[in-house]
């Protein structure tokens, strides 16, 4: 599937990690036109400490999670020229076929699944969990971005406000995806989750396969948009926002079961 002209397509290689020396090998899939890469199952430290300066009280305690099933999490956000495809139309702010959807709520992005898990006829499409989003985000890093610490590095990865990208979002895939082959993660437009929020729900969260609170007023968006300052890029990094709030900053990227 072709993103723009600058992305090279390239199924099953071996990509070495920034986080050591050890080859990663990513597996793409595509499902109706879009682009998965498979996330195996692993644990790790979801969240970061108070005594950490950039940090907020939400995003605390640091705790234990583990994924217990491997899953399929979209390599970039939902673009516009797919929204389209299963829509019809494009509520956009900046219009582009490669840049990725936003204007969209929480409510759009579960119409835009169930219409898509009704053209492929099965229910293996939703938004990812919080969980599985920050899992995927960091790919084994345990750092405050999933390259590292360093914010002067954060360019080659994302598009944010600091650099004075502003205006509008971008094409997507046009900076470096993280070790598990993952685009945008840092940066673009935000994320919406699955979860509803909680800010305290981290005290009391399951160490498998948390799912959110039951009920909430807000849902989650992760990851930091073309607005955002770097230190809102974080991989830990949460916000929230009403299901029916529509902004230019903010989209999602789907995740996908497997059989």
């Amino acid at each position: 599937m072709k993103y723009s002209k600058t992305l090279k397509v390239v199924v099953g290689f071996a990509a070495y990690s920034c986080f050591g020396s050890a080859a990663v090998a990513i597996d793409y899939q595509s499902f109706a036109g879009i682009r998965f890469v498979k996330i195996e199952a692993g644990c790790f430290l979801m969240g970061k400490d108070t005594d950490l300066k950039e940090s907020s009280p939400v995003e605390s305690p640091q705790h234990r999670v583990c994924i217990e099933k491997p899953f399929y999490l979209g390599e970039t956000e939902i673009t516009q020229k797919q929204w389209e495809t299963i829509m019809g139309s494009n509520p956009s702010k900046s219009k582009a076929l490669y840049k990725p959807v936003e204007k969209v709520s929480w409510n759009d992005a579960q119409d835009f699944i169930k219409r898509l898990n009704n053209q492929e006829e099965g229910n293996l499409f939703r938004l990812p969990s919080e969980a599985e989003w920050e899992y995927s985000a960091r790919a084994g890093s345990k750092s405050l971005y999933y390259f590292g610490d360093k914010q002067k590095e954060l360019t080659t990865y994302a598009w944010f406000g600091d650099e004075g990208y502003g205006g509008a979002s971008h094409e997507v895939a046009l900076k470096k995806p993280n070790a598990w082959g993952l685009h945008d993660m840092h940066g673009n437009v935000w994320e919406w989750v699955q979860d509803w929020y909680d800010p305290n729900y981290y005290q009391s969260s399951p160490e498998k396969d948390p799912k959110g609170p039951d009920v909430g007023q807000y849902r989650v968006y992760r990851g930091g948009s073309w607005v955002g300052k770097n230190v809102n890029l974080r991989s830990s990094i949460r916000y929230s926002g009403l299901p029916s709030s529509r902004t230019g900053d903010i989209g999602f990227r789907l995740a996908r079961d497997i059989n």
